[in-house]
């Protein structure tokens, strides 16, 4: 039977590599669609929960990962020997930046080499990584085809850009419209008709490339219109004019605006990074991306920014900022999920320990920092109460969690920086609240 009527007759077995935030909610949309799952991943602890069970993702529920395993039809493996059992592999691998801000493709090479070993004909490949385009066409397919099969003919290669959303309630992986574009036509169309089992909308572009470019351009849109709204930030701060105000006035406007909010630097694993795959890659052509690096350097800036605030603000009121107890509340990039991937606090929170800072940290969604590719702070999570509130000089707001107590903390805070509009809302005295 061929893949076409295996994916036709869910049939068909679906393997997908890397079970994290985008590989792990991909998995579970093929298994409701009716499919059979194997997932590989190289973290021996993530196997072994997942065979019990247990979802170290909290926003997609913690039922999840225990329903796949009663229906019978998942399994999760760190053999990727078995690579030439599904007929389908999708690699979700990560694609960081290098210590020059240089894309660093090791784990799509590396997982490139792994399925290549036991590529048979009839599977279908599909990359999902963010990164440059040419990357599906100039290190997957000669990867693919070094044992002597033939993509298009022996076998298929597609990318099909991730547009996960940690923690968003109005769209799901099943929801997100899915672009598709294959190496050939032949690799377009079976990755289409797979796609289209799973989920609602899937739109087909003519080659990996264009979907490719169409990921980065997404994230960098999103990139230039931060880094736009945290200049404006620094700037009216500087005359004295609440920017939160101005974007809610421009907003009133019913056309040609879409507001963008400020905040202490960008976080995720798409928005601080995916412009410099584009900005690599566009000097292999000899053009620069003058925009998108100055985009990028407004934003990275931001941590830096707010910094010195916090260190103007305790100046104002006697304190010097070495010595100093500060609390960061929020460790996680965004509100109410868990996802601390590129998290300005944690930029924050080492450039205020090099300035000799006493600093804690409280987040109710990482109750403990763990090893990352940048950091190892080794902290746990404090507690928050009225309290515990009155022992810190300052209390600076990285964070927005909706469970935070607002009122609460503006109540017995002594200074607050307040990075995120957190407390617009909030009754009684403002003077120790500054806007960063």
């Amino acid at each position: 039977m061929s893949l076409s009527a295996r994916i036709e007759r869910g049939s068909a077995l679906i393997g997908v590599i890397g079970l994290g935030y985008v590989g792990l909610p991909l998995l579970a949309a093929f298994h409701r669609a009716g499919f059979s799952v194997l997932g590989f991943d190289n973290d021996p602890a993530k196997i072994v929960a997942l065979n019990r069970g247990e979802n170290y993702l909290k926003h997609l529920g913690s039922t999840l990962v225990a329903e796949m395993r009663q229906a019978g039809r998942f399994e999760a493996t760190g053999d990727f020997s078995r690579l030439g059992k599904p007929d389908v592999v999708i690699s979700c691998v990560p694609t960081p930046l290098g210590r020059h801000l240089e894309p660093d493709l090791s784990y799509v090479e590396r997982t490139a080499d792994d399925i290549a070993k036991t590529l048979r004909p009839g599977q279908l490949v599909v990359l999902e990584s963010t990164t440059y385009p040419g990357t599906t066409r100039e290190v997957m397919l000669p990867r693919l085809e070094s044992r002597g099969l033939r993509c298009g003919k022996d076998f298929f290669l597609a990318y099909s850009p991730e547009r996960e959303d940690p923690g968003r309630k109005d769209h799901s992986t099943q929801t997100i419209p899915k672009l598709v574009g294959g190496i050939d036509p032949a690799s377009g169309e079976v990755a289409a008709a797979l796609y289209r089992k799973a989920i609602e909308q899937v739109i087909s572009v003519s080659t990996a490339e264009v979907a490719e470019a169409a990921k980065l351009l997404e994230n960098i849109y999103r990139s230039v219109n931060i880094a736009l709204v945290n200049e404006m930030k620094v700037v009216l701060s500087a005359m004295g004019i609440n920017i939160w105000e101005v974007i809610s006035a421009a907003s009133t406007k019913p056309f040609g605006f879409q507001p963008f909010y400020p905040g202490p630097g960008l976080g995720g694993h798409c928005i601080p990074i995916d412009p410099y795959y584009l900005t690599w890659k566009a000097r292999e052509v000899g053009l620069p991306t003058r925009f998108i690096e100055l985009a990028g350097e407004v934003n990275h800036a931001m941590p830096k920014y707010v910094v010195q605030r916090t260190v103007l603000a305790l100046n104002d009121r006697g304190k010097a900022v070495k010595g100093s107890k500060i609390l960061v509340l929020g460790l996680a990039y965004k509100p109410d999920v868990d996802d601390v991937r590129e998290s300005p606090s944690f930029e924050l929170i080492e450039q205020l320990d090099d300035l000799g800072a006493e600093v804690s940290y409280n987040d109710p969604h990482v109750p403990q920092t763990h090893r990352m590719r940048k950091y190892n702070l080794q902290m746990t999570s404090v507690p928050l109460t009225a309290d515990s509130l009155k022992e810190y000089d300052c209390v600076l707001i990285a964070t927005h969690h909706s469970v935070y107590d607002w009122q609460m903390i503006a109540d017995h805070s002594t200074l607050i920086v307040d990075t995120r509009n957190a407390l617009k809302a909030v009754s009684g005295p403002r003077g120790h609240i500054i806007q960063a």
